[in-house]
């Protein structure tokens, strides 16, 4: 065979091998691979990290009045405070765009020289298609070549309480996709779907190879499995081969008495080994784009111990329980996790754009974004 022949098995036999990865056969060279990956990363080379709209949990819509952290109602006013603080771009919501918006946005998006992500609902209905298509070529037209989607707000634990419910919610997920395909096919824009405590890893590879399209993937998020008890490594490892873009975040653990507390912490605080997640991602679509979601609020109780948790979970195993407490016990957060509940409106907005300049700093120094 010719170089570029070897060249493509050698890829195709690297992508097999990280899949099996994910699929929990190889820990002893996940090992291996985490050394070479944080090397590379040493001297790895990126656009700055974009920020998705929900790291600014606070200050989005706000309705504290503040004349240093005033509220943004736009995407518009967010495009541009990213630029004043090093972002590379923004992940955002496409609701209520117009015609003249759109117009602005991709001029100040080409002028500003930030890269723009659409955040959208998928379609549920035939009827609902058309606002899909409508919000996408919004997207499309200022610049945005990746959609993130969800197939379901909330949590999984705490949205369904039945298996049947549960398959309900998959078989309704699955309809919405095949109506959403050919729309981001015809168009040519990526369309990525969030873990987003919805699927645990192996649930999202079956939905994605089931769409079967080169123009479907994952919005791989690097903290959400944690709650669903899966080791983040093992889920970004699984999730990164069809990954167009991602939520970055390093995440907080500790214990309380019917399970654990999950929390975004600020990047190198938690427990996510971020350098060899951001090299992983590279190495296997150098185009991919990196997005922080830093929210900071209270910390999220994942109830692992009540019953009532594993009634949408399967055949999930004792083992996976028992791996997940351990991690938190080995690992857990050293003082007080992140919480907004005893702070003034002001306050909150202060801790919240603190921790956003914080984490693209070390974005910038630590995992070479920027």
């Amino acid at each position: 065979m010719d170089k570029k022949e070897r060249m493509i098995e050698q890829e195709i036999d690297r992508r097999k091998f990280l899949r099996g990865l994910g699929l929990g056969i190889g820990g002893a060279a996940l090992g291996i691979y985490e050394a070479n990956a944080a090397s590379d990363t040493q001297t790895m080379e990126g656009p700055a990290m974009g920020v998705v709209v929900h790291s600014y949990w606070a200050r989005w819509n706000s309705k504290t009045a503040s004349d240093q952290y005033p509220s943004f109602t736009n995407a518009l006013q967010l495009l541009r405070h990213c630029k004043e603080i090093g972002a590379g771009g923004i992940q955002v919501t496409l609701n209520d765009w117009t015609d003249d918006f759109t117009k602005k946005m991709r001029d100040e998006r080409e002028k500003l020289g930030l890269y723009l992500e659409g955040s959208i609902g998928l379609p549920k209905t035939e009827a609902d298609v058309p606002r899909f298509e409508a919000q996408l070529l919004y997207a499309k037209e200022a610049g945005a070549k990746i959609l993130r989607t969800v197939c379901m707000l909330g949590r999984r634990y705490e949205n369904f309480h039945s298996a049947a419910e549960f398959q309900q919610f998959k078989t309704g997920a699955i309809h919405s996709l095949r109506l959403a395909e050919p729309i981001v096919r015809k168009h040519k824009i990526k369309l990525a779907v969030e873990n987003h405590k919805d699927w645990r890893a192996s649930e999202m590879v079956e939905l994605i190879k089931l769409i079967q399209s080169e123009w479907v993937g994952v919005t791989l998020d690097f903290g959400n499995n944690i709650s669903l008890l899966e080791n983040p490594m093992e889920v970004i490892s699984t999730l990164a081969p069809y990954s167009f873009s991602t939520h970055v975040k390093d995440m907080g653990v500790q214990e309380y008495e019917k399970g654990f507390l999950l929390s975004e912490v600020p990047l190198g605080q938690g427990i996510v080994n971020l350098s060899v997640a951001v090299a992983l991602c590279k190495k296997l679509n150098p185009s991919i784009t990196f997005n922080l979601e830093m929210i900071t609020r209270n910390p999220l109780k994942i109830p692992c111990l009540d019953a009532a948790y594993y009634e949408t979970m399967g055949d999930i195993s004792s083992s996976a329980l028992a791996k997940t407490l351990g991690m938190v016990r080995e690992r857990k957060f050293e003082g007080k996790l992140p919480s907004t509940s005893q702070l003034t409106g002001e306050q909150a907005l202060a801790f919240e754009e603190k921790n956003i300049v914080d984490c693209l700093q070390y974005s910038k120094s630590k995992l070479g974004l920027g």
